[in-house]
Order: C-alpha cells, then structure tokens, then sequence
C-alpha cells in the first residue's frame, strides 16, 4: 500500500489545515531529528512513530527513527518500571537498578544520536541522557500514566528526567515537578493508515469469517495489549453479567510487544477465564493484523477500553473514528475521548460496564447517534494532522526557530 503525503488528508481534515503545516514547517526546513524507543512492533508508540516520520520528512525535517536493544533482563526491568510508574508496588532491587542503567550505557555507545533535536520515548530509553548527552535539546516523551507513581521508581528515574530540556506527557494530570519546561500533547490516529482506512462491508464480513464470527448477533470488541492494565478479566466478568439476559459475543483481540514480557502470563490467564463460554473468543494477533483489527472494530456493536491506568488509550481513538459507540475506563487519556453520555460512556467498575453494555444493546438509534458524535469529535481533535501540528510547535519551541 503507497504511503500517504499530506495533501491526501485534505479531504478528511480541510485543505487550510494541511497549509497550515507546510507554513509552520518552513521555519523548521533542513532540522535533523531522531526519535528513540524501545521497540519498531506493537503498542501505540511504534505505530505513532511509523505514520508520522515520513510526513515529517516530507515537510522539510530529517526526522529518522533509533531503537534500542535489551536483554530479557531489561525488558523484565522496565515492564516493572512501567507498572511502577502507573502505580502499582513494584520492588526496585539494586540488580533492576543495575540492568537498567548498563543497557542505557551500553545503547549509548551503539545508538547513531547525532541530530539537531534529540526526542526519547518513555522510561525505558530515559537514562540514555546520562550516557549520551550532546549540546543540542534533549525531550523525553512520557506515554504513560505517570500521575500517581511508585514514589521509590520515580525517585529513581527522576534524576535522568531532569536532566532533559523539556519533556512531554498526554495529559496535565501526568506532568511531574521537573526543572524544565512541559508540554501537552495528545496522541493521534492516522486515518489513511490500513488500521484506520475505509473498509467496504464485504471485506468486513470475509474477515469476520476467518475468525468464525458473523453479524447475526450483537459482537463487543476490546482491542488491546494483553496488560493488566487493560483489564481483560474485567471485561470477562462484565460479559458474563451481560449474557443473564443480553445475546451478545465478545472478542477480545491482542497482541504482543516485543518490550512486554509479562503479555504472555496475561494471555493465558485471559484464555483460562474464557475457557468453555463458545461467546468469548480470544485473538492473539501477528503484530501486522492492521485490517483485521480495522474489521472488527468496524464491525462491532459496541468497543470496550476497560483500562484501569491509561495513558491516553488509542485503540478508544480507533473505535470512535469508526462510529461505534465506546465505553471506556475512566482513566487516563480515555476521558477525554470518551465524553460521557455524548461520544460514550465512562465506567468505574465491572458492574458499571455490564450496565452500559446493556443499556447500549438495547437502545440501537442512540448507539448509531453516540457512535456519529464519537467520529466528528475525533476528526477535529486526534488525528495525524493535529499531532503533526504540536510536533511542530513543539520543534519551534525547543530550537527556537519560532521567536
């Protein structure tokens, strides 16, 4: 499939919009950047990174991609470090302390870092400031949800923040006491990406096929990494209250992470709970399974994001592009794309999701009007164009390019 340019998005976003990004860019024209990470498959980040290097290359920007490397060791480390940092109590032993910060050193002295603006993504590459530090801005991009952290792995990380020029989070609620500046800026989905893309409703149903699934019954989707976070035993239990008295399946769709050790153990557990209901199917995925995730959440009656922590939730962005209704979490990014009783319904418990998935399969007309609103909310506030637009901004601000 040819990678989209801009003007392809003038159609969905207004041509002004897409003007506005080659004026702002010009400022920026021959600006050397390099995005790091921890990983080029699975979770929204490496999906971000994908859609959004090319158009900034297109723009003027020499925006190019590192990723770094690890031993099982480390990524077992940093998964702790996330659960940590989105609250849970994760033991910080001297060896997690020494896994992470050798791997820093050691992708220090292999990563290519010479840019002009240097972008780190999450916590797992964070420490690379310590071992790499070059006099042009370094930003650290935090995804997750870092409200309310492990105090003793934030004491831990917080120095290698600081030492930053700017970093960034996905909601005010997330920004941390850092001596330097922070910005805002939301994540975003491509429309034109294969995941997102219009599907015609016979490819819908040859895939829905593949999987054993039809349209004759009411189908509800969660579409996540398999992470406690994302609650799939939550939405389970909510299911199994659901069918008391509601006909219904659900498909829980996943996939792994090359940085998410833990995925498989959740996996199982996942498959253990739905072992013997025939309504309850479990996906786990290829990585790649853009179209056949685009499908289902097309083809849903209602998509779920249960999350308990999260950082802004784009498989949430993704449903409600679709026009289907959503019921999320109310965590993290997902309340403010899921504006209760207007583009879905916000929920704080298992009963609380068996209740709105009822009152959603029952009133058809009032999913259809959620699922409308849902689409246009996010047409003017989450797409590629948007996220673009901040990056640049953001560029403009740390150069000073934009005085």
């Amino acid at each position: 499939m040819k990678a989209p340019r801009l003007a392809d998005y003038a159609e969905i976003v207004g041509a002004e919009r897409i003007a506005v990004l080659h004026r702002m860019a010009r400022r920026l024209e021959g600006l050397s950047v390099v995005m790091i990470n921890s990983t080029r498959v699975g979770g929204g980040v490496a999906e971000i990174l994908a859609r959004q290097l090319p158009l900034l290359n297109e723009l003027g920007i020499r925006a190019r991609w590192e990723v770094m490397e690890g031993t099982p060791e480390f990524f077992d480390v940093t998964k702790a470090m996330h659960n940590a940092l989105q609250g849970s109590a994760v033991e910080l032993t001297p060896a997690r302390r020494d896994a992470y910060i050798d791997a820093n050193r050691r992708n220090a002295g292999r990563l290519d870092l010479a840019a002009d603006v240097v972008i780190v993504h999450d916590p797992q590459p964070a420490a690379l400031v310590e071992f790499a530090r070059t006099p042009v801005p370094w930003v650290w991009r935090c995804h997750i949800d870092a409200a309310r952290p492990n105090r003793a792995w934030w004491s831990f990380l917080r120095p290698f923040v600081a030492l930053y020029d700017a970093s960034i989070f996905s909601m005010a609620s997330f920004a941390r006491n850092l001596p330097h500046p922070q910005y805002l800026i939301q994540p975003a989905i491509d429309p034109l990406a294969p995941k997102n893309a219009p599907m015609e409703p016979h490819e819908v149903d040859a895939v829905l096929a593949r999987f054993g699934l039809d349209r004759s019954r009411p189908l509800i989707v969660q579409v996540s990494r398999f992470d406690r976070f994302k609650d799939p035993l939550g939405v389970i239990d909510a299911f199994r209250l659901v069918r008391r008295r509601d006909d219904a399946r659900l498909v829980l769709v996943g996939g792994s992470a090359d940085d998410d050790p833990e995925g498989a153990e959740v996996l199982r557990q996942v498959r253990r709970a739905a072992e013997g209901n025939p309504d309850i199917l479990v996906l786990d995925l290829p990585p790649d399974s853009h179209r056949e995730i685009n499908a289902l959440q097309r083809a849903a009656t209602v998509v779920v994001q249960k999350s308990l922590r999260e950082g802004f939730g784009l498989t949430v962005t993704e449903g409600l592009w679709k026009g289907r209704p959503v019921i999320g979490g109310a965590a993290g990014g997902i309340v403010v794309q899921v504006i209760d009783h207007q583009t879905g319904f916000l929920v704080h418990s298992v009963e609380g999701l068996a209740y709105r998935l009822r009152y959603l399969l029952n009133r058809p007309q009032l999913a259809e009007e959620i699922g409308t609103r849902g689409r246009e909310f996010v047409r003017h506030h989450f797409l590629l164009t948007r996220h673009l637009r901040d990056w640049l901004t953001l560029l403009l601000a740390v150069t000073r390019r934009g005085a």
